[in-house]
């Protein structure tokens, strides 16, 4: 059977590094060895840092003070309803079809009657937003371990499952089509603007070691999405994070 350059580039990256996971959580069974490379990681978590403090949590604030709260939640809206196609993708793969009807439903009816997803009329329509899907998900459900905890460079916590999954969700992205780049750059930057100023109102609660909370809210959050919930999880309201 013949298959595109893009399902073969994934299919062998996938096999890759599924094989280098295997083989790294091998010698990685105990706590203490599920962050590793602690050192290098908290430089990149400084960096991350002095980044979201000169930049991004400033335009973020500047953006929630001039953006109208009806504009602001219509935005955030219209790049929700982009991610149900990357839910969609992985629901599918999960074997989920009861829920990847109702991601395919909210999309549809949100990109149409929504106006591509300014207003969320499939909510009012019983059909209620799911808390995402995603690859490094998708690799977790079929037994995939999670491997070392890594920091990466503007994009914050991952593990050595998830961070090159985000090039899987990344073709799964209506935002990688755009014709134009510059239309690309403009919206990719509005996005994460929205997310960071979606985040404004935890950054009260970050206090004493940053850095061992946002690693232990991302694993013990990971954990619960790949176990779809099947598993305690205390930090429910910073997903984001």
């Amino acid at each position: 059977m013949n298959r595109s350059p893009v399902i073969n580039g994934i299919i062998s990256i996938v096999l890759v590094w599924s094989c280098t996971i295997w083989s790294t959580s091998a010698a990685a069974d105990q706590p203490s060895d599920i962050d590793p490379y602690q050192t290098l990681n908290q430089k990149i978590f400084s960096f991350n840092i002095f980044l979201d403090d000169h930049i991004a949590r400033p335009v973020a604030k500047f953006y929630v003070a001039v953006t109208p709260d009806p504009v602001e939640r219509g935005i955030a809206n219209i790049f929700d309803n982009l991610k149900e196609v990357t839910n969609v993708f992985n629901d599918l793969l999960q074997g989920k079809f009861t829920q990847a009807a109702n991601d395919s439903g909210r999309f549809a009816i949100n990109s149409t009657v929504g106006i591509a997803g300014l207003f969320d009329v499939a909510s009012q329509l019983s059909l209620k937003k799911s808390d995402g899907e995603d690859f490094g998900q998708t690799l977790g459900y079929w037994g995939v371990p999670e491997g070392p905890y890594i920091m990466l460079p503007f994009m914050g916590p991952s593990t050595l499952r998830d961070a090159p999954s985000l090039f899987v969700d990344q073709k799964t992205d209506p935002l990688d089509y755009l014709d134009n780049s510059t239309d690309e750059a403009v919206t990719t930057a509005l996005n994460v603007v929205n997310t960071r100023a979606s985040l404004l109102e935890y950054d009260n609660l970050l206090s004493g070691d940053n850095y061992t909370l946002i690693r232990d809210v991302y694993l013990q959050r990971r954990a619960y999405e790949v176990n779809d919930g099947e598993v305690e999880d205390e930090f429910d309201d910073l997903d984001d994070y």
